[in-house]
């Protein structure tokens, strides 16, 4: 697979508005329709996959779209025509570069302009900025907590191609990619600790604990040693076994009664 140039236009904040319509549109005709944020973590793990994956392969998977092969049925999702389609493809080919060149980059810190920062929504925040009359809509259990959308989106193809995310020979890096994964399946799990501080807002009200900021950290840089797993290790290499050849002396295979000596293997 050929990845698109990083030369590709970032995308703006109006940009992942029109992304975020799209998707809602998609959901009223399928309710399992991810939000962004899930497609913000699948991307990250898409680019860290051992094997390359292509768009025709992956996106099915991620927006329950029927396989290139398949006839559509009344579970599948589906865009709205082919305009909507080609759209939601040259955005996410845009991100997806962002996101690559975020990866292949040098940097020393998660400040660093060139650092990969996924897209990331505080929901928390978000309902505690509403009225009273709106906040009663939700409730406070049920709202993800800061960075968890991402890392389920990130899980979720990981689970989807398990094959290509299994341990290496190398012990080390056996281990190593094991702590990685741990840190993203850590953000999967709801923040039970104080809220002390809101990630995205200065002056928002605390929504987020100072240990899940630092959690979401230790994610990203896990991102960064994924990837660097599997471009180090290049795609899985299956094993040819060869069928194990008969004796001379016995019975030939073909099922003709003569010995292999006197039958196939002496054509």
């Amino acid at each position: 697979m050929t990845f698109p140039s990083p030369a590709l236009p970032v995308l703006e904040p109006s940009d992942f508005d029109e992304l975020d319509a799209i998707l809602d549109d998609m959901r009223s005709r399928m309710d399992e329709t991810p939000q962004w944020e899930f497609c913000e973590g699948f991307m990250a793990a898409i680019l860290c996959c051992r094997r390359p994956l292509s768009p025709q392969e992956y996106l099915p998977v991620l927006l329950g779209l029927p396989a290139p092969d398949q006839s559509p049925s009344d579970d599948d999702g589906s865009f709205a025509d082919v305009a909507q389609a080609e759209r939601f493809s040259q955005l996410w080919q845009r991100r997806l570069s962002e996101v690559q060149t975020a990866l292949e980059a040098d940097v020393e810190n998660l400040e660093d302009e060139a650092c990969y920062s996924p897209e990331l929504i505080d929901v928390r925040s978000a309902v505690a900025d509403m009225s009273a009359e709106e906040q009663a809509l939700f409730s406070q259990s049920d709202l993800p907590s800061f960075a968890q959308v991402w890392a389920l989106g990130f899980m979720f193809a990981v689970e989807c191609w398990p094959q290509e995310w299994d341990a290496p020979r190398d012990k080390d890096l056996a281990k190593v990619l094991d702590e990685s994964l741990g840190a993203i399946i850590s953000l999967t799990l709801d923040d039970t600790d104080e809220p002390t501080i809101s990630p995205l807002f200065e002056d928002g009200p605390p929504t987020t604990s100072v240990q899940r900021f630092n959690a979401l950290a230790d994610a990203i840089w896990a991102v960064y040693t994924l990837r660097e797993i599997w471009r180090e290790l290049g795609p899985r290499i299956d094993t040819v076994r060869k069928p194990a050849t008969p004796g001379r002396n016995d019975a030939c295979p073909c099922g003709s009664g003569k010995k292999y000596k006197k039958c196939c293997s002496a054509s």
